[in-house]
């Protein structure tokens, strides 16, 4: 019964640290959002004014 409760209690383990990794996971991606009249430039970061 002890190998039973060990293995269980490893592979809950791992699923658990698997599943947090997972959750955090790819999280590069942001939304800018500029005053209106500009835009955002990605080359710079900025937010442009858009003229004409």
């Amino acid at each position: 019964m002890t190998i039973k409760t060990l293995l269980t209690t490893a592979a809950l383990t791992i699923a658990t640290a698997t599943s947090g990794f997972a959750a955090c996971f790819d999280h590069e991606e942001v939304s800018m959002t500029c005053a209106n009249g500009s835009v955002y430039d990605a080359d710079t970061n900025t937010c442009k004014v858009v003229s004409g």
